[in-house]
Order: structure tokens, then sequence, then C-alpha cells
């Protein structure tokens, strides 16, 4: 049986639902007999099965098991002369989730097929998370002979959609927290700045303090997951470049890469956009900047994230600029610490530049 993870739209929590198929009763009058069905084909098939399965009765007082293979032994503690004759409530405990437990009850009732995730409790008292799917079994008649029931054991499963709800909680605590800590970085420098009757070199520094800040910010939440959204990085960053929504042209896969890259490349998009927008493309009325990222192989065979940077529509360029100054320098020497490097091209349309970071993975 097949079973998708999907989305709660009221919290970040995923739940198990069941595929279509398996909310419909398989039971077919006109589906052709199997010949060789009989009762010991039955307990072979049930005895090798890893699935643990039961049958109850529900045409004896309150619904009893009346039959269990080995796997179902094994999964709750219990021995075949412990559950025979028992309601499966006998699982349930104190934390048990009273509205599944409804479900099934309605299901029974109404003879339909259910299939629930619900905490279940073994017999030496400890708990496990139980995918159980529950049907009606019909006779060759149509009356209702059994209710059969498979369980599943999705304890790690559920441990691991709690582990990484509590990460994600974590990283927007860290996110609110980076975001207070760039706030004060800006105040110092502003302060310190009209102190020192600087104000130029504080807006300098605050723009690129923020700049790394929206390069964060989008990618804290998936930094759990060991890799981040290259283009959610890019957009945040060159944001505040295009008002209007129509300078940038972005093109990518959705690839993802290591988070310690984002520091380089946050700042060194910066420093780029700040130059368009005094010298390049942004500096006149229809310039346009092409920016693509994918993985390559670079020049040394690496792994390489490359993002590739065009400039069309601003001044026509008639010999190639120096691009030095201090936001470059510092541009530069973050890539260097990613063993990463900015390749630039000047050509009469504008600037084609390439930033190249090796990765270990992404």
């Amino acid at each position: 049986m097949e079973y998708f993870v999907a989305s709660d739209g009221n919290d970040d929590s995923k739940r198990l639902r069941s595929s279509n198929q398996a909310h419909r009763p398989i039971y077919s009058p006109d589906s052709p007999a199997f010949d060789g069905a009989s009762g010991l084909l039955f307990e072979q098939a049930m005895a090798q099965t890893r699935m643990a399965v039961c049958l109850t009765d529900p045409n004896l007082q309150d619904d009893p098991i009346v039959f269990c293979n080995e796997a179902f032994q094994q999964l709750t503690g219990y021995r075949t002369e412990e559950i025979i004759g028992r309601n499966c409530r006998f699982l349930q405990g104190p934390d048990t989730d009273q509205a599944q437990v409804g479900r099934i009850r309605d299901a029974i009732r109404s003879e339909e097929v259910v299939v629930v995730e619900i905490l279940n409790y073994r017999k030496d008292g400890s708990t496990f998370w139980n995918t159980l799917h529950l049907g009606p079994i019909y006779d060759e008649n149509g009356a209702l002979k059994y209710f059969f029931g498979s369980q599943w054991d999705v304890t790690d499963i559920h441990q691991s959609r709690a582990d990484e709800r509590h990460a994600k909680a974590m990283a927007r605590e860290v996110s609110h927290r980076l975001k207070n800590v760039f706030a004060v970085i800006g105040g110092i420098v502003n302060i310190t700045g009209r102190s020192m009757n600087a104000r130029d070199v504080a807006r300098k520094i605050n723009e690129r303090v923020q700049a790394l800040g929206r390069s964060y910010e989008p990618t804290l939440d998936e930094a759990v997951l060991g890799t981040i959204h290259v283009g959610q990085a890019i957009r945040a960053v060159l944001a505040p470049y295009d008002p209007e929504n129509d300078r940038f042209v972005f093109t990518g896969n959705g690839i993802r890469t290591e988070p310690n890259a984002i520091s380089a490349i946050g700042l060194t998009l910066h420093e780029m956009a700040t130059n368009a927008t005094k010298y390049g493309a942004l500096s006149q009325a229809g310039g346009t900047i092409e920016v693509s990222w994918a993985h390559e192989k670079d020049k040394f065979a690496r792994n390489s994230l490359v993002i590739q940077w065009i400039e069309r529509g601003g001044p026509r360029i008639t010999e190639a600029p120096e691009m030095t100054g201090t936001g470059f320098d510092i541009a530069r020497t973050l890539l260097g610490h990613s063993r990463g490097v900015l390749e630039t091209e000047w050509e009469p349309e504008g600037l084609n530049a390439r930033i190249l970071i090796p990765i270990t993975h992404g």
C-alpha cells in the first residue's frame, strides 16, 4: 500500500494520507474466485508478511480480534493468547488521540475503509506511531464477515517530522535574532558615522550590511536542510535595485548550494548592482541585467556554483574600467575564503561577469 506525505495547511506539520485507492473496498462480487484460496494459503501468507495484520469479527460482541499474525505480535509485544478475543482498543493509552479513535469507530459503523495515524501502546508500555488501514471484508453473498486491519510502525517518520518542525522553529528564531543583530550593527554604524562626521562612509557600510542581511533572510528556514535555495538569496539581494521589477531578468533551475557561500554571493552582487546603478546598465532607462545561476564544472574541473551577470542597454564601453574600491576588495576577500573568484569581461554592451564558488554538495 502506498502512502504520501501531505502538508497540513494549518501549521508546518505534515500528515500521512493514503492514496485514493486505499479508501475503496477491495471486494467486488464480480471478481473471479482465486482457485488457490484456502485457509492454509492465507495462514502461510500472513505468517510471511512483515506487515502487522489482524482480523476482527463485527458479528461477535465488542468486535473482538479473531486472528493476528506474527508481525502483529512482534509490533505490540503481546502473544496470540493475550490478543485473541480482545477489542483493538487495548492498544490505546492516555495520549492516544480520541479524534482518530472516533474516525475508526465511524468507519466500523458505516462499513467504510479508513486510514489513520494513531499513537498505540505496546505491552511494555512503550509507544509507537501506527498507520492503521482498516476495511470491511464481505463473504460471497456480500454480507459483512470481518474487518481487516493492517498496522505499520511509522515512529521514525513521525520523529523525523517532529525534528524538522523543531529545526524550522529554531531557524525562525535565529532569523529573528539575526535581523536584530543587523539592526544593532546599523545603528552603531550610523551613530559612529555622525560622531566622526563620516556619514557617507557610514551609509556605504550600512548598505553592505543590509545586503548581507537580505541574502540570509529568505534562506534561514531552509538552512536546516544543509543547503539553501540560490535563487531566493539572489532575488532578495537585488530587489532594492529594481523597484519596478523590470530591470533584472532571472534564469535559474531551482538549485541549492551551501549556506557558507551566501555572504560572498550577497556582497559581490550588491557591489555589482551598485556599480551598475552608477555607471552601468541601471544608470540608463531601459538598461537590463541578466542574472543566471547553475552548477557547472569550473576550469579546474571542480563542481561549482556559477552565477552569470550580463549587462545590456547601459553606456557604451570603450575601455575596460578598473573594478577597484573597498566594496570589491571586501567581496573578493569573501570569495577567496570560499575558494571562489570573480571573472569580469567588458564588452561594448556592458559588463559580463561570472561568480564561481566551488561546492561540496548542492
